[in-house]
């Protein structure tokens, strides 16, 4: 266990330090694009050729997520042995072949297959790598700066990539816009394998061991994987019901899907707050009250959400959280850890993240189906939250 904001050895701080990080938000950008948001215009017209319910579909998306958990520690222990060149390259390339293999799928099976393939390349080529290579390459000083503008630039892949798959869709069938997708994707292959280095006078593989098991047993470490796991699960509940509850409670549905994309817009909002006033080692501080504040908005929205102006006023609230944890969980993983094993240790929260990412939205439907409404699921939504900030507060305070 290295110092607070102990820095790398061999840092790279400089021009060529602001060049990869310049190429990874493009990478970012693309990869998301292709691989993860592209997903949601090509389920229907998917289905419809496969003869297969959405469902079944979504339901390959899913098991593609949690592949690249199954994998996320492998890829750590990978990355903090070897860097992120060679794997990322792999990475984006394999994402690449796979969007063109899932252009030919004929049957279900085959694109559960393509789908788990796809999952395995994000996780080798998409923000825990990136980001693993950001803290390898930036000091204390930088490291939340360069992981900031990575995140703000990928934050427009949906905006990007949702409406570009939905016009080639359009103008071409689902089989060849997967096919340009593909060719897009393709372009991420050399900005992986020219931009990204390993820092200078890196320990040997010999050096780097896994991270003695006090880290994984540390209180610190179970404290910050409970609380970005519980905020996981809230934020993914509110990212899938929230349109319906806003519908549930006599909105039009355009408003609604209008006031739901406020979550999107000010996430980025979010992480540029968080990043500024993060600065000198108050990452944790301030998230946590940015947690707490999604509890107060989360627990206000079943009864101002019945009014356009309380609607629009909680879900900003909740908003500004909602891409928080992105930029604060590898900056307190590098402050607080041996960064040499940042990859590692990232690994090992994505795998609790994950599985909160891909239950919270059942567990929220389950929980609405059997009430008949939607204010429990916003109390279980503001307790994560509150649940989420509390650990973050008392990580902080951790010895």
């Amino acid at each position: 266990m290295s110092p607070p904001g102990a820095a790398p050895a061999g840092a790279r701080t400089g021009p060529r330090g602001a060049a990869v990080v310049a190429a990874l938000a493009v990478t970012q950008t693309v990869g998301y694009g292709t691989l993860h948001y592209a997903f949601a215009v090509l389920l229907v017209p998917v289905a419809a050729d496969l003869g297969a319910g959405t469902t079944a579909v979504t339901g390959a998306y899913t098991a593609g997520v949690l592949a690249g958990a199954a994998v996320a520690v492998p890829v750590g222990r990978w990355l903090d042995r070897h860097g992120g060149r060679a794997l990322m390259t792999a990475g984006s390339g394999a994402g690449a072949a796979l969007l063109a293999a899932w252009s030919q799928v004929g049957s279900l099976p085959q694109l559960y297959l393509v789908q788990l393939g796809i999952g395995v390349a994000a996780a080798a080529s998409l923000y825990e790598a990136a980001f693993a290579v950001v803290v390898g390459l930036t000091g204390a000083d930088r490291r939340a700066r360069a992981i900031l503008a990575v995140t703000v630039v990928a934050g427009f892949a949906g905006p990007v990539f949702l409406p570009l798959t939905g016009r080639l869709v359009d103008a071409h069938g689902w089989r060849t816009a997967l096919l340009v997708l593909a060719a897009v994707q393709a372009a991420t292959v050399p900005l992986h394998a020219l931009a990204v280095r390993r820092p200078d006078r890196r320990p040997g593989p010999a050096a780097l061991p896994a991270p003695p098991r006090a880290v994984r047993t540390d209180r610190a470490f179970r404290l910050l994987a409970l609380g970005f796991t519980a905020h996981t699960a809230a934020t993914g509940a509110v990212a899938v019901h929230l349109v319906a509850a806003l519908v549930a409670w006599g909105h039009p549905p355009a408003f609604a899907a209008t006031v739901a994309g406020l979550l999107g817009v000010l996430s980025v909002a979010g992480r540029l707050v968080t990043t500024a006033l993060g600065r000198r080692g108050r990452t944790a501080a301030v998230t946590a009250a940015v947690f707490a504040g999604q509890a107060v908005a989360a627990a206000l929205l079943p009864v101002a959400g019945t009014t356009t102006g309380g609607a629009i006023a909680a879900v900003a609230g909740f908003g500004l959280g909602f891409g928080v944890a992105t930029v604060a969980r590898p900056v307190l993983l590098a402050e607080r850890y041996d960064p040499r094993h940042y990859a590692t240790l990232a690994g090992l929260l994505v795998v609790p993240v994950t599985l909160a990412r891909a239950a919270g939205p059942l567990a929220a439907a389950a929980l609405t189906d059997a009430t008949g409404h939607h204010l429990p699921m916003f109390a279980a939504v503001a307790a994560l939250c509150a649940v989420a900030a509390a650990a973050l507060a008392a990580a902080r305070e951790a010895s």
